[in-house]
C-alpha cells in the first residue's frame, strides 16, 4: 500500500524486454536509503518489486500485462518517474490509500497555469468514468490528487509544490499518464450489485 505522496523523482536507466519478464532499471537516491530485495516501490503508481539494487539504482521485473496496461511502454532512458516506498504503520497518510494497481491510462489534454495553481486535464477511459467523482480521490502517475472537475475527463488543480517535486513538471499535452481510481468506489460497486 502507498499514500500517493511522492518521495523522489527517479530517471529510467533502461528498459529491456525479455522472456518471461521485462527488466526496468531506475536511477534514484532517496528510495535507496533503506531498500532491500523484495521491497515494493511505486513507480509512476505501479507497485513493483525490487529484484536488484546498487548505490545508484534499482531494478524491477515487469510482466507484459503491466507494460500493456500502463505508460511503462513509453519509457526511454532519462524518462522521469515518480517514486514512493511502501507505507509502514508509522507513515503519515497525507494522501489516500493507493494500491499501486493501475486501472488504465489517460492522455494529458491540457496543462495550464491559472493564477497560482496548475490545472491538469486528463482523458478518462469510459470504463473508469463511473468511479470518479468531483472532490474525490484519484491517483495520476502515483500522485494522490483531488478531482476538481469531471466531464468525461479528469481535472485536478495542482499546487506549484506538487508540480515541482513530481514528474508532472515534465508532462506535456499528449503524454500518457497512469490512472488508479479510488478502491473504495470499486468495493461499493461490488457490494451494491
Amino acid at each position: 500500500m502507498f499514500t500517493g505522496i511522492i518521495e523522489e523523482i527517479g530517471t529510467v536507466k533502461s528498459l529491456t524486454t525479455s522472456y518471461p519478464a521485462a527488466r526496468l532499471s531506475i536511477n534514484a537516491k532517496t528510495i535507496l536509503e533503506d531498500v532491500r530485495i523484495g521491497d515494493s516501490i511505486s513507480i509512476d503508481g505501479v507497485c513493483l518489486t525490487v529484484v536488484k539494487f546498487d548505490s545508484n539504482s534499482f531494478e524491477v521485473d515487469v510482466q507484459q500485462e503491466t507494460i500493456n496496461l500502463t505508460r511503462i511502454n513509453s519509457y526511454r532512458p532519462g524518462t522521469e518517474v515518480n517514486l514512493e516506498r511502501a507505507a509502514t504503520p508509522q507513515t503519515r497518510l497525507g494522501g489516500h490509500y493507493v494500491q499501486g494497481h493501475i486501472d488504465g491510462t489517460g492522455i494529458v489534454r491540457s496543462w495550464r497555469r491559472i493564477n497560482n495553481d496548475w490545472v491538469l486535464c486528463v482523458s478518462c477511459p469510459p470504463e473508469l468514468n463511473k468511479y470518479i467523482v468531483n472532490k474525490g480521490f484519484i491517483t495520476l502517475n502515483g500522485i494522490s490528487l483531488t478531482v476538481t472537475g469531471k466531464t468525461g475527463e479528469i481535472e485536478s488543480h495542482i499546487i506549484p509544490h506538487t508540480r515541482d517535486i513530481t514528474n508532472l513538471r515534465s508532462m506535456t499535452i499528449g503524454d500518457k499518464i497512469n490512472i488508479e481510481v479510488d478502491v473504495i468506489a470499486k468495493y461499493i460497486e461490488k457490494l451494491v450489485k
